[in-house]
């Protein structure tokens, strides 16, 4: 039984399945490090100075009444709160991540297209089997007359 796992899992697929994984976790880290500390801080900033990882609602108060100015102040007074900055970075992770994901496939899709064959520029001769330009009516080779073939 282990014999036959060690064979399955050794498989080129699974293999390259399990680095994929591995890479695209990697790549999701960055992705997530990229939203919160580089995007949108600058747009936060435009927008007049929003923390977007601080907005949240209180659907609950929590043993201290509020107001909190920040989730982990509201969180460690026991409140319940609905964390919509933190999904609208979640989301905007998810929008970079789809899109870098569609440019891969887009390009292996690129590779993997067949090249158009040429229009053939000659024929063979059916008496002499030779091959003569695709225009020709007489068979240079055997003189046969090949009419349109």
């Amino acid at each position: 039984m282990i014999k036959e796992f060690k064979e399955f899992a050794m498989r080129g697929s699974v293999v390259d399945m399990a680095v994929g994984i591995v890479i695209g976790a990697a790549f999701g880290t960055i992705v997530k490090s990229f939203v919160s500390d580089v995007l949108m801080p600058p747009i936060g900033l435009l927008l007049g100075g929003v923390d977007f990882s601080n907005l949240f609602a209180v659907v609950k108060q929590g043993s201290a009444a509020g107001p909190f100015s920040t989730v982990a102040e509201a969180q460690a007074a026991g409140a319940v709160t609905i964390n919509y900055g933190m999904f609208l970075n979640t989301v905007i992770s998810f929008i970079i991540i789809a899109f870098a994901i569609f440019m891969v496939v887009q390009a292996m899709n690129n590779l993997k297209k067949e090249e158009v064959p040429a229009a053939p520029t000659t024929k063979d001769c059916s008496h002499c089997f030779t091959s003569i330009p695709i225009q020709a009516t007489r068979c240079p080779n055997c003189t046969s007359e090949l009419g349109s073939q």
